[in-house]
């Protein structure tokens, strides 16, 4: 297996944990990549175009063994069993057999040009129905490392963006507790827009949530 399941401990088990989700983040925006090489049409839904990344690619066979993703299996609008939450993605791995707690959560959101600074935009529901999900515990968060994808819907300019989300983050949304705001991230090769950010939950204990922006403008119709 992959060792202690104790992740109560950031600072302990932690950095192991986000390495293997840093595997798993890779090799999703491996299937996002292949998505745009191969030219899927895609409404302008996020369930659907959840769906189509999932179904298509995170559980296409042919797709998985060539991108080494079996040991990893991946469920849509999973109900949790301790929190309400319904996962967008719920990401099993080999120790959610012996611990069932033991899984990932991806939150999918779509992103656009509209309102990109105000409360009603989807920059806004970004951090509303995404990243406070995280920190109120309506997602649970085993390995106190979860993750968030931007649908890019409309063009727009992804690290502008960012920022954009990074200021209501600070101003609109003071709620929230964030000890680093979303910032750039590298572990992905030849893929330019991925981040982190560090915020504490209601439990004041520390939680980390890597965002991965996919650009699917010219894909959508």
């Amino acid at each position: 297996m992959f060792g202690s399941l104790d992740a109560s401990n950031f600072s302990g088990s932690i950095p192991f944990y986000d390495n293997e989700f840093e595997k798993i983040l890779s090799k999703i925006t491996t299937c996002y990549q292949l998505m745009k090489t191969d030219k899927v049409v895609l409404e302008n839904d996020e369930n659907k175009i959840r769906d189509i990344l999932l179904l298509n690619y995170l559980k296409n066979d042919e797709i998985r063994r060539k991108i080494d993703l079996i040991q990893w299996h991946f469920e849509r609008e999973v109900q949790e069993d301790h929190s309400i939450g319904r996962t967008d993605i719920k990401v099993i791995s080999p120790n959610t057999f012996e611990k069932q707690e033991a899984y990932y959560i991806l939150e999918c959101k779509r992103l656009d040009n509209t309102n990109t600074t105000g409360i009603s935009g989807l920059n806004a529901k970004y951090i509303e129905n995404g990243i406070d999900r995280f920190i109120t515990k309506y997602y649970s968060s085993f390995y106190r490392v979860n993750g968030m994808i931007g649908f890019i819907v409309e063009e727009l300019k992804i690290d502008e963006n960012v920022k954009r989300i990074n200021t209501l983050l600070g101003t609109s949304f003071s709620s929230i507790t964030t000890k680093q705001e979303i910032i750039k991230d590298s572990f992905i090769n030849d893929f330019e827009y991925h981040y982190n950010s560090i915020h504490t939950d209601k439990d004041n204990d520390k939680l980390k949530i890597y965002h991965l922006m996919f650009d699917l403008s010219q894909n959508i119709q």
